[in-house]
């Protein structure tokens, strides 16, 4: 059996005045006048052929067909009108969710997102700080960045920038007592150590890098060690030792003389890269594109300013 709508301006007419027991205040919501809605009510009653109001003493009443109908509708024209929010605004064209390294979000993504917004105030965006790598097969994640060797199955996904380590430390201790001027003065200072989850073998770590430059430690990984790469990076700026770095993220903090590199050959290439992917099986929203193209051009800029530190 064939089912078909009846009018919606009658049905809008009936809804309002059942809302609120009268004509002429639903008349006032609808912007029409009372004669006008009496009218859609009359429609609708020749239609369904049968009252949907009496009239009493003290205003309208609902007849038992038009208490029945009432709150179908109700619900009805309120999820019409979430579905015309919707379409005008397309939350999830507008929305970017990325998975990042909690201290990659801290100490690079996070200070950078103004410049973001301010380009593009239409669209919102949901960071996700994991320490585990984030499951793209997830719908809510749009895009990830990872950083590693590269190589993520089912991914597309291109380098966003390379990462080296070197000693940082606070100005302070460049003349303090003792003073720090060549390598061979760290055998005096606090060494910090960044104890970060990932599998780059090839990381230079303290040991390494102090070999490399001919200077015997008696105990080249005594010192505090730090889980996080960012949490490292603020105890070297509250002067709690020389921490080995990874340099992107003590960027801004070079630039701003929170922290310094204290010796001109300290920088150490490191195997692992930063990377942003996303799934290959899905196209990215218009969202997603925005943000990886800025991501993009951030990396640039990052890297030119590496440069010039």
């Amino acid at each position: 059996m064939t089912r078909s709508l009846l009018p919606l301006n009658a049905l809008r007419a009936f809804e309002a005045a059942a809302r609120h027991l009268s004509v002429s205040r639903a008349a006032d919501e609808l912007a029409v006048t009372p004669g006008a809605v009496s009218q859609q009510i009359k429609l609708l009653e020749d239609l369904v052929g049968g009252p949907l109001f009496r009239r009493e003493p003290r205003g309208l009443a609902l007849t038992d067909l038009g208490r029945a109908a009432a709150p179908a509708l109700r619900e009805g024209f309120e999820r019409l009108m979430d579905a015309s929010a919707l379409l005008r605004t397309p939350t999830r064209r507008r929305q970017v969710a990325i998975s990042v390294p909690p201290a990659f979000a801290a100490k690079w993504l996070l200070p950078r997102m103004d410049a973001f917004h301010d380009a593009h105030p239409e669209v919102e965006v949901w960071i996700s700080a994991d320490m585990e790598p984030a499951d793209l097969d997830e719908s809510e994640v749009d895009l990830a960045v990872r950083y590693g060797p590269g190589g993520y199955t089912g991914m597309v996904e291109e380098l966003l920038m390379r990462e080296a380590v070197l000693p940082v430390c606070a100005p302070a201790l460049l003349a303090g007592d003792p003073a720090l001027r060549t390598p061979a003065d760290l055998v005096r200072h606090q060494l910090l150590h960044d104890a970060a989850v990932d599998d780059d073998a090839g990381r230079p770590d303290w040991p390494m890098w102090l070999k490399a430059r001919g200077v015997r430690h008696p105990d080249p990984r005594r010192g505090s060690r730090f889980n996080d790469s960012s949490l490292l990076i603020q105890a070297a700026i509250a002067r709690r030792g020389v921490a080995l770095a990874r340099r992107a993220l003590a960027q801004d903090d070079l630039a701003a003389g929170r922290l310094v590199a204290p010796f001109a050959d300290g920088s150490e290439a490191v195997g692992y890269a930063y990377h942003l992917i996303r799934r290959r099986d899905r196209a990215p929203t218009r969202s997603a594109e925005s943000l990886a193209a800025w991501l993009r051009r951030e990396a640039i800029t990052h890297t030119d300013r590496l440069d010039q530190l």
